[in-house]
C-alpha cells in the first residue's frame, strides 16, 4: 500500500518508541492469555521442558509467561524489540529475522506466533510464514496462532485507547482501526501517543497495516502447508468477540 501525503510512518511502536513498550503492552495483560497457549502445548506435547519456538516475539510479553515450562527461542524482525525481550527474558537465545524467511537450522516441538502474524498482509505471506513454521518442527510437532481478528469478526471502524505510567512518564494511547478497502485484505491502525514527561507533553502518530481473511482462509492455508488444524476457544478480547487459537499438527 503506497504512502500518502501527511500519513505517519509505518511500525514506528516497534522502533522509535521501542523504549516505552513496557507502557505500551502491560506484561500482566498477557497472565490469562499465556494459560490458554499453554495448555494447549501441555495437551498436545504432554508433560516435560519441550523445546519451542516463538516467532515474532515482540517484547516476549507472552513468551515471559511459558519460559516456567519450557525450554524457548524467539525471533523477531526489530531488533529493537528483541533487545526489550532481552531485558525481560535474559537467558533465551534470540534470532533476528522475518517470520516468513528466518531459518533457524533446527527444529522444535512447538512453534508459536501471537499477534504478529496479524503484519501479514497476502495469503503469500501466510503461505510463506506457514512454511517457516514447518521448517523449524519435529514430526508431528504443533504450530500454534492467534490472528487479532477474522474477516467475519473485524469492526470498522473502531477506536480504543488505555493509560500507562510509570516514575517518568505517563502515556495515553488512542487507536483508530478500519478497513479501508473492503475488496483487499489489508486493514489500517492509526495509533496517536500523548507522552507526557516533566519536560511536557507531546503527541506522536503511528501507523499499522494488517493482515485480514476469512476464518476458513486461516484453515485452508495451514492444511494446504501440511497440517491437521483445530479451532480452541481463545476469549481474551474485552468487546467479546469471537477468536481462537489455531493449532496445527504437522502431518
Amino acid at each position: 500500500m503506497e504512502k500518502k501525503r501527511n500519513e505517519p510512518s509505518l511500525n514506528r511502536m516497534y522502533d522509535d518508541f521501542a523504549d516505552l513498550w513496557t507502557l505500551i503492552s502491560n506484561l500482566e495483560d498477557y497472565t490469562e492469555e499465556a494459560d490458554y497457549w499453554r495448555k494447549v502445548l501441555r495437551e498436545k506435547l504432554g508433560s516435560g521442558r519441550h523445546e519451542i519456538l516463538e516467532i515474532g516475539v515482540g517484547g516476549g510479553h507472552n513468551l515471559y509467561h511459558l519460559t516456567g515450562d519450557f525450554d524457548a527461542t524467539a525471533s523477531d524482525i526489530s531488533e529493537k524489540m528483541l533487545a526489550q525481550c532481552h531485558e525481560l527474558i535474559p537467558d533465551i537465545p534470540l534470532h533476528v529475522g522475518d517470520m516468513r524467511t528466518v531459518r533457524l537450522g533446527r527444529k522444535f516441538k512447538a512453534v508459536l506466533i501471537h499477534d504478529a502474524i496479524d503484519y501479514m498482509l497476502t495469503e503469500e505471506d501466510l503461505k510463506q510464514t506457514f512454511a517457516t513454521a514447518v521448517a523449524h518442527l519435529k514430526p508431528g510437532g504443533i504450530f500454534v496462532t492467534a490472528p487479532e481478528n477474522f474477516r467475519e469478526t473485524f469492526c470498522s471502524p473502531s477506536v480504543d485507547h488505555f493509560t500507562n505510567s510509570n516514575d517518568e512518564t505517563e502515556l495515553t494511547v488512542i487507536m483508530y482501526a478500519y478497513d479501508p478497502d473492503p475488496n483487499d485484505t489489508v486493514t489500517e491502525t492509526l495509533f496517536y501517543y500523548h507522552i507526557r514527561t516533566k519536560q511536557g507533553l507531546r503527541v506522536e502518530q503511528d501507523r499499522h497495516l494488517h493482515g485480514l481473511f476469512p476464518l476458513k482462509v486461516w484453515l485452508k492455508l495451514m492444511q494446504e502447508a501440511g497440517f491437521t488444524v483445530e479451532k480452541y476457544p481463545y476469549p481474551v478480547h474485552d468487546d467479546g468477540r469471537e477468536a481462537y487459537l489455531l493449532v496445527g499438527t504437522l502431518i
